[in-house]
């Protein structure tokens, strides 16, 4: 890790640079009590805690890598003095696609009368020849280590593994945790796509399963039949808000989840909007003080498989006074002339706000849009207040900014997926 030269503030309002962390791209940024926690993308880096009690000086003061190079753990939570990260198979989209492998050999050697040639299977799974055999090899290996690890960060600069928990499938995407219970997106035995799984962390080196909730159609194991393909059903994770789960899941829209039982989580009700915006659901969130009066709750689509004349991902605005009932009040959309990057290559359009209130400001990344400070003062109409793109780095035509938190301190954190943490604060 080194920091970087001077700090470009070529593309930016009302947001000043403090520090930039030349460091691979990852997944998610924590920021608690003085220390930043990220997620790396890919191994060989797993999770990285940095102290930031001088945000214009950051320094690493503990790395922890997967354990093998088929997992990536890019998601990273803090909870008084526990830590939580993922484990999820890395390459996940790509093993995707093995899983036709022996369904489309057939049929082509059906077709062709003769065993077909690997560049012919590429072709029928949407791979490139040379990536067959690993495809093989990922189907032979299998996969079996996706969950959670649970650390104690009593001393950040020594966490201490208190448990594994392995769950099912391709394992645990992004989560939400407090100090007594871990909210885990993750694939199970008998589910199509990624349900909600709770856990007990009384004892944190025994993390208990104390429910489950899935949507309609998800639990084949039970007779369940999906109205969709693959997984576009699929929980990507649930933040929770007093009793009230605030769940984004895909292409079916957002739901809410009444947790006041934790044993039975009940749905109280949903939002969905697929079809017709083509961008699938992201993060679903109540704030947590009204604003202008209102109880809001925020959507946000990411940015997937764009097309030409179709909205970019964008930012729902939502009334919540009724968490049964949750309906739209406004949208923020940024345009691509927004960007001097937008059509350089890479990601444009929205991916993930900060989780933590700051008055009526919502702060989001926008990938190759950097992060967009957005004024709910009046809900009806949001409105941009600053914005700070990063330049590209080398090899890389576009940012690719991914996540974003903010300390109590109101320092912004802004993580890019490919390369580095930008840390920053904003004037308002």
């Amino acid at each position: 890790m080194t920091l970087s030269g001077p700090l470009s503030t070529r593309h930016s309002r009302n947001v000043t640079p403090l520090a930039r962390l030349d460091i691979p791209g990852g997944g998610q940024v924590t920021v608690e009590n003085g220390y930043a926690y990220v997620g790396h993308m890919s191994p060989p880096l797993g999770t990285s805690i940095y102290d930031v009690r001088d945000p214009r000086e950051p320094r690493l003061v503990a790395s922890i890598a997967p354990r093998d190079g088929y997992s990536h753990t890019h998601k990273v939570r803090v909870a008084g003095d526990l830590m939580i990260t993922n484990v999820e198979r890395h390459k996940r989209h790509f093993y995707r696609k093995g899983e036709r492998l022996a369904e489309v050999t057939a049929e082509l050697a059906a077709g062709l009368g003769r065993p077909p040639e690997d560049g012919e299977i590429a072709a029928a799974v949407g791979v490139k020849a040379h990536e067959v055999a690993d495809l093989r090899a990922g189907m032979a290996r299998g996969y079996q280590d996706g969950g959670f690890r649970v650390w104690s960060i009593a001393d950040p600069a020594n966490p201490r593994e208190l448990a594994y928990v392995r769950t099912g499938g391709i394992g645990v995407h992004r989560f939400d945790m407090d100090e007594r219970y871990a909210y885990i997106s993750t694939e199970m035995e008998g589910y199509v796509g990624n349900i909600l799984v709770i856990y007990d962390l009384a004892d944190p080196t025994r993390p208990r399963e104390v429910s489950r909730w899935h949507m309609p159609g998800q639990h084949v194991a039970a007779g369940e039949v999906p109205s969709w393909p693959g997984q576009r059903h699929r929980l990507h994770h649930a933040l929770r808000v007093g009793d009230i789960m605030w769940a984004g899941c895909w292409y079916a829209g957002a739901y809410t989840i009444d947790v006041s039982d934790i044993a039975k989580p009940r749905t109280l009700g949903s939002f969905n909007y697929h079809p017709p915006i083509p961008e699938p659901t992201h993060t679903f969130f109540r704030l947590a003080q009204p604003v202008a009066g209102r109880e809001l709750a925020l959507i946000i689509d990411e940015e997937h498989d764009h097309t030409p004349g179709q909205p970019h991902a964008f930012l729902w605005v939502m009334d919540a006074a009724d968490p049964a009932n949750v309906q739209p009040i406004s949208t923020f959309h940024l345009s691509e002339m927004e960007s001097p990057y937008a059509r350089a290559g890479g990601r444009f359009g929205a991916h993930q706000f900060q989780e933590r209130q700051v008055g009526s400001l919502v702060f989001a990344s926008w990938f190759s849009g950097g992060m967009r400070v957005i004024d709910l003062a009046d809900p009806v109409a949001p409105r941009e207040v600053g914005h700070y793109i990063p330049d590209p780095t080398a090899g890389h035509v576009a940012p690719q900014s991914n996540d974003v938190d903010v300390d109590p301190r109101g320092i912004v954190y802004l993580l890019d997926r490919d390369n580095g943490l930008d840390i920053l604060a904003f004037e308002s």
